[in-house]
């Protein structure tokens, strides 16, 4: 990680990228809250999760506008613009206006949708390609990481002052992060327009996918794993209500002892990723998910906080390994495509999951929905740990796919 952080640019882009974390992972958990307080309903602020990762539907033509544009403008512009949308949240001062809140959590999915893909491909055009797994873990340990403190920030100020002081602070970090985009000096040229049918140039990504076998392995087996986890959003609430008897701002507490275990897990795992590879290394990440997530069944205060520890560390592993196989193993014509459509193929299932936990754990034991979602993933990470891909080299990346390639069925 120190030859990174040698990079003038990439210590700019990750000081304004990690404020822009610190606000999201603050309003997030805010946003949630709010809801349940709102409506004193686990399915409500089950709901707000949702919304945030329904808009991940139409990943593939964000993709295809990353492709097509200069990408530092972009997400300069995206994050202009959330700065001015969250500012909406100011006016929700009652049940009357939980629509607000679902309207703010929907754009905040639109801007990931593009601000995910963009910054991916941005990462290929700044940094040699050897150093795109140290990034992510500093990525992964900065978001994650920053459990530790923006969660009990986000919930001490929303208890103290509100929601909308909150979204005032959020909307700061929002202009913190386009303004250091200002001062990055990477040359990034136009993106020269395919000749193709829009639907072949829209279906770019998937193809690559499918015709990638070690990507087709960790991305589907991604989603299935996704489906259950999706029951986490709303399990939580449900897990301090009923197991640990405490109110919802208590997730703030949960939340940071998730950001140390992630803080371990992204120091080691740029090293692990070198060692076992981008699809070992997401299997090991969803077992020790399943490990960390099976403390939820649980009514023991200590034994819940390990546990969300270990899940934190998981989550590092799992997204280094599954962010660096998208960037290595693709093109960078297709960089837009290919992680838009990754996006898509996991976030389908968990929204999904998100919708079906918010109802059944109205329904059914919450303990029993913990089971499942363990033996799911489990399962998930058995069969990543079962597969023989051999790890890719940088100077073995292929190159960008002509016409007539993109032009035929893929296998």
């Amino acid at each position: 990680m120190r030859q990174l952080l040698r990079i003038r640019d990439a210590r700019v882009f990750l000081l304004g990228w990690g404020l822009s974390m610190f606000g999201d992972s603050a309003m997030f958990l805010v946003l949630g809250i709010w809801a349940k307080d709102l409506t004193h309903s686990n399915s409500a602020a089950g709901l707000v999760f949702f919304v945030l990762v329904l808009p991940s539907l139409f990943s593939p033509l964000a993709g295809l506008v990353v492709d097509r544009v200069r990408k530092r403008p972009l997400l300069i512009a995206v994050n202009c613009f959330m700065g001015a949308a969250i500012l909406l949240l100011l006016f929700v001062h009652g049940r009357g206006d939980l629509w607000l809140i679902y309207v703010v959590a929907a754009l905040y999915g639109m801007a990931g949708v593009v601000l995910y893909s963009a910054r991916s491909a941005f990462l290929t055009v700044m940094l040699p390609r050897e150093l795109l797994g140290d990034a992510n873990a500093i990525f992964s340990t900065l978001r994650e990481g920053l459990r530790l403190l923006s969660p009990l920030f986000g919930a001490g100020l929303y208890a103290a002052f509100g929601g909308g002081v909150v979204a005032v602070a959020d909307a700061v970090t929002f202009a913190g992060v386009a303004l250091a985009l200002v001062f990055v000096r990477t040359p990034e040229t136009q993106p020269v327009r395919e000749e193709h049918h829009f639907l072949t140039e829209l279906t770019g990504g998937i193809r690559h996918i499918l015709a990638t076998l070690p990507l087709k392995q960790i991305i589907l087996t991604t989603g299935v794993c996704l489906l259950f986890v999706g029951f986490a959003e709303t399990l939580l609430f449900a897990v301090m209500e009923f197991g640990l008897h405490r109110p919802p701002s208590f997730l703030g507490v949960l939340e940071s002892l998730q950001g140390a275990g992630a803080i371990l897990g992204g120091l080691t795992a740029a090293r692990a990723l070198r060692r076992f590879g981008d699809v070992r290394l997401v299997g090991f990440g969803m077992a020790l998910f399943a490990v960390g997530a099976g403390s939820f069944a649980s009514s023991s205060l200590p034994v819940v906080c390990i546990g969300i520890a270990v899940a934190g560390f998981a989550v590092s592993w799992f997204i280094v390994g599954f962010a660096t196989a998208i960037q290595l193993r693709t093109p960078q014509g297709l960089q837009g495509r290919v992680a838009s459509a990754a996006d898509t193929i996991v976030s389908t299932p968990q929204t999904v999951g998100i919708a079906l936990g918010a109802g059944l754990v109205s329904l059914v034991d919450y303990r029993a929905l913990v089971a499942m979602m363990v033996l799911a993933v489990a399962a998930c990470a058995a069969y990543l740990l079962s597969r023989r891909t051999e790890a890719i080299a940088p100077s073995e990346i292929p190159p960008a796919p002509s016409s007539e390639l993109l032009s035929q069925p893929q296998p």
